[in-house]
């Protein structure tokens, strides 16, 4: 059926929510081309296009989707496949709602341009039909590495090929992806159909991707330069040493960091009967956070078994999740505890969890961040009865890579030190870019920091 009110986005299809709490199929069923091309017709393609400057790789947002409103979706497809290494990825998991489509024009009386899906499905539709992203026409015989193969790392890797260099990627897990395949959960974005094959158009623009690498250990940045003929190296490694209250009970059976329990459930497929990966069943869950990550271990711990509260010190208008990811776990049963804290967590005499303490929370005065700063209200202490415990309180930089590598300057959280504009760090011909240099963010800001990069180390090594 047509889509008679220009204010409204045309519904995408989603799983029902009872159904998919009980599965790890993709939440959201995307448009099909009818759907997508009626939702491009409600684009007003500006000439002053402030949805491109909303994006961190900068698509030309207007061009594709003025393709896909023609039917010309390989067309479209070719137009961010200019900017992006990642469209089906970045369809999905970017918070379109506060970058591109944010800035759309339509959003001012109506609701915005459903740029996402609209990525996502010219993306998939490629895929679908073997369509592949344009090869780099010569190779210049010049070798940069590139350590991560997470959003930064492929980006910088897929755009310094395009440029003509011989990328060679260094990834530390048995398998590429980083983030993408540790960290965001199957039924947000499905590993085999999309971030493989993803991963595998990179590696047709000629980059070649080493696993079980773990630069700091199984070679130096230094070596990698000084022996192996690398020009220029890109630092993409993320940010994947989580961060714990300190609280007591912390270290009782039980209780997570959000990376271990994800990294077990995606990478390890621990929710597959036919893998053998330990992890543990929550029958009473608490995610503690507010983050995309909080919502994703929430989400994964429900679909295990688990009756899953989310305990978070600040209110509903200060979650800092993507609106739709806290829709969607509202909607799959998940209790939001607000402004509430834990205090200890609470083991018995063999050492699992059995409770925690929390305190209620109050909003005072703004703190650094511009955010009201959460208060304990005295004498509000109450009991919640859980058995496993997940701390989703963001990560930092592993120090490995800069504590190994001569000259190479990072502040006191353990970020690199880069320049914004082309990631070079105080290390000549080591650049950086991603979670590893602002701690833990976006996919879409990573891929950002990647491309900036490759531009940055391509006007490097042609200066020399």
């Amino acid at each position: 059926m047509a889509n008679t009110n220009v204010l409204k986005k045309v519904p995408v299809r989603e799983q029902d929510p009872k159904v998919r709490a009980t599965n790890f199929d993709e939440v959201c069923l995307g448009y099909n081309q009818e759907e997508a091309m009626e939702e491009a017709n409600r684009c007003l393609h500006c000439k002053n296009a402030k949805c491109i400057q909303g994006c961190p790789v900068s698509i030309n947002i207007p061009d594709f989707i003025e393709e896909v409103k023609q039917g010309n979706i390989e067309e479209a497809y070719k137009i961010i496949s200019q900017s992006s290494s990642l469209p089906a990825i970045c369809g999905r998991v970017c918070p379109q709602e506060s970058q591109c489509e944010g800035k759309c024009i339509r959003g001012i009386k109506g609701e915005p341009v459903s740029i996402g899906k609209l990525e996502r499905f010219a993306a998939d539709w490629a895929r679908e039909n073997g369509v592949q992203p344009p090869k780099p026409e010569q190779k210049n015989g010049r070798k940069v590495a590139v350590i991560g193969s997470g959003p930064a790392g492929l980006t910088c890797a897929g755009d310094l090929a395009k440029y003509g260099y011989d990328v060679t990627i260094f990834e530390a897990l048995h398998e590429p992806g980083g983030v993408l395949v540790y960290g965001i959960p199957e039924f947000r974005l499905p590993k085999l159909d999309v971030v493989a094959k993803e991963v595998e158009n990179v590696k047709s623009l000629g980059v070649k991707i080493e696993t079980n690498v773990i630069v700091g250990k199984s070679v130096t940045i230094d070596e990698l330069m000084d022996e192996e003929g690398y020009e220029a190296v890109f630092i993409g490694s993320g940010a994947g040493l989580p961060m714990f209250m300190g609280i007591p009970g912390e270290s009782a059976k039980g209780v997570f960091s959000a990376n271990e329990f994800l990294t077990r459930n995606n990478l390890m497929k621990a929710f597959r009967e036919d893998y053998d990966t330990p992890i543990v069943h929550g029958k009473k869950v608490a995610v503690v956070g507010g983050g995309n990550v909080a919502m994703d271990a929430a989400t994964t711990a429900l679909r295990l078994g688990g009756d899953v509260h989310i305990v978070y010190r600040r209110s509903e208008a200060e979650l800092p999740a993507r609106v739709e990811e806290v829709h969607h776990a509202k909607e799959e049963g998940i209790v939001f505890n607000l402004l509430t804290n834990p205090k200890e967590i609470l083991v018995d005499e063999n050492d699992n969890v059995r409770g925690m303490v929390c305190v209620r929370m109050e909003l005072g005065e703004p703190d650094a961040s511009g955010r009201r700063r959460p208060v304990e209200i005295p004498g509000s202490e109450f009991e919640l009865e859980v058995d496993t415990v997940i701390m989703a309180l963001g990560t930092s930089p592993n120090p490995l890579i800069s504590s190994t590598t001569i000259g190479l300057d990072t502040n006191r959280r353990k970020c690199i030190i880069a320049d914004e504009t082309t990631g070079q760090t105080s290390k000549e011909g080591v650049f950086a870019g991603g979670d590893a240099v602002t701690g833990a963010a976006t996919v879409i800001l990573a891929m950002g920091a990647g491309k900036a990069a490759a531009k940055g180390i391509h006007d490097f090594l042609s200066s020399k």
